[in-house]
């Protein structure tokens, strides 16, 4: 890496599900535990991958609609699923390959990283630290860290006043679309994993500078080359 690109990055803003862990499993065991204790049918992962990345609210109302139950059960099914979700975190989930290679190269190439999720704080943060992903942040803000949440912009602005970082040297890698339109809303340079949850859409349908098929193949000097750095 050419000390000139290099200086280019200030720092990058790295999401949870679908880019860093591949969650599905712990949304499986949760939501479906959740249901039957309400006395309502299940739900298969095929649903759960094309709804997740929204927040936990979205989730559980599609839920509802999806299983045709009265909206009336959302209180309801909400508490059992923090309840559920909290005592299996992580035990169903998998770090996806290149990750911790990949979040190694971004930090030895000297930017501040943060980890920007719709998920709530209070399931990301136990989740990174049971992953051993959890020293590569200097912050992590979930979906209830700030008034709106991704695909709105002001998450990532808040995200890069937090590391000090221009949004325009500010990297913002996810898996979605709700990435890649908080991240051109906010002037940040996007990258989406060709891997992840994205409402059954083809990433490179989002529009991202790059797809990438593990994160340690990521390039930050070609990538500065490509935005005309």
């Amino acid at each position: 890496m050419t000390a000139h690109h290099a200086s280019f990055w200030q720092a990058a803003i790295v999401d949870l599900d679908g880019t860093m862990v591949d969650t599905l499993g712990d949304f499986d065991l949760a939501l479906n535990r959740s249901l039957a204790e309400l006395g309502l049918p299940g739900v298969d992962r095929g649903f759960i991958a094309n709804t997740v990345g929204k927040g936990s609210a979205h989730l559980l109302r599609s839920t509802l609609a999806q299983v045709q139950a009265d909206a009336q059960h959302y209180d309801a099914l909400w508490a059992a699923y923090q309840r559920h979700y909290l005592a299996i975190n992580g035990q169903a989930a998998t770090v996806y390959p290149g990750v911790v290679e990949g979040l190694t190269r971004l930090r030895d190439a000297g930017l501040r990283l943060a980890c920007l999720t719709n998920k709530p704080t209070a399931f990301a943060k136990p989740l990174l630290q049971a992953k051993g992903l959890e020293g590569f942040f200097a912050e992590v803000f979930g979906g209830d860290a700030f008034e709106r949440t991704k695909p709105d912009p002001l998450p990532l602005r808040k995200t890069c006043e937090a590391l000090g970082s221009a949004p325009g040297r500010t990297l913002m890698v996810g898996d979605s679309s709700n990435d890649a339109r908080a991240a051109r809303a906010a002037g940040c340079p996007v990258v989406l994993m060709a891997y992840g949850y994205n409402h059954g859409e083809p990433p490179q349908a989002a529009g991202p500078d790059a797809v990438l098929s593990r994160l340690d193949a990521l390039d930050l000097d070609a990538l500065a080359q490509q935005l005309g750095h």
